[in-house]
């Protein structure tokens, strides 16, 4: 999605495109402001001294900068490589790709409402943008959870066909916690009674939950959900209820976590 301003901030990471490599430095330009051009002294390249420039960067390869100045009166953007690790390259670079997939969504999304792009976005994008904090987001949103737009207090004829999109085109995304529950019955269908408790706790988890029996009396349940916190707060619920079963059968049981 385009950029509500013309130059990025300082401090700012930004997905580039080498250019031009001189000994001196490299000229590249910024793929998410207009292809503006911006350039990374030789001192700026690596920690520590450069012999070869070309060893670090090379013409039509993409990068992730650190923006230490701007001069917009001039047009000049002093940039760093060094000064970006492997994790946040890898993040930039994801989110970076994320939003070019949410600018193809959006034309989807266009071109079903019978509308142009730029009017889409002045329509409801940046604002989706705002509120989710990114596009992309909000598409992820739409595709985990059909309510999503409507508890984001967001309204319009446009959002069916915004959701169906999401829905179609964006994998939600997810996490997994795990652990184990202990449980034990001396009642003579004691086993029965685990059972029935294990397969009311998958029920209550219907596709996100499943349960592996790892030997007496463990049992390993592996939990998918959007966010951590959901995923721990679904755990709690179906456990503790798994738990109380077995106990009102004359049972006992206990569950812990695995670690992450």
């Amino acid at each position: 999605m385009p950029k509500a301003s013309e130059f990025p901030e300082e401090g700012e990471l930004v997905v580039c495109t080498v250019q031009n490599v001189k000994n001196f430095g490299a000229f590249v330009t910024l793929d998410e402001y207009g292809n503006k051009e911006g350039f990374i002294h030789v001192r700026d390249v690596a920690t520590g001294w450069v012999k070869y420039i070309r060893d670090y960067v090379r013409e039509g390869q993409k990068i992730v900068t650190k923006v230490l100045g701007v001069d917009s009166s001039k047009g000049h953007i002093d940039l760093s490589l060094k000064s970006v690790n492997e994790h946040q390259r890898r993040e930039k670079i994801q989110q970076w790709k994320n939003e070019n997939k949410a600018e193809k969504l959006m034309e989807i999304v266009a071109e079903r409402l019978g509308s142009t792009v730029e009017a889409t976005l002045e329509k409801f994008g940046y604002d989706l943008a705002d509120k989710f904090g990114t596009l992309y987001a909000a598409f992820e949103a739409c595709a985990a959870s059909p309510t999503a737009l409507e508890e984001a207090e967001v309204e319009g004829d446009w959002t069916t066909v915004f959701a169906e999109v999401a829905k179609e085109n964006v994998t939600p995304p997810y996490v997994q916690i795990s652990g184990y529950l202990e449980l034990r019955s001396p009642a003579a269908d004691g086993v029965d009674k685990i059972r029935e408790a294990l397969l009311v706790g998958m029920a209550a988890g219907e596709d996100r939950i499943k349960m592996q029996y790892i030997g007496a009396p463990k049992y390993r349940i592996v939990l998918t959900a959007p966010d951590y916190k959901s995923a721990e707060e679904e755990m709690k619920v179906i456990t503790n209820d798994v738990i109380s079963r077995v106990k009102e059968s004359g049972g006992e049981g206990s569950f812990h976590r695995e670690d992450k």
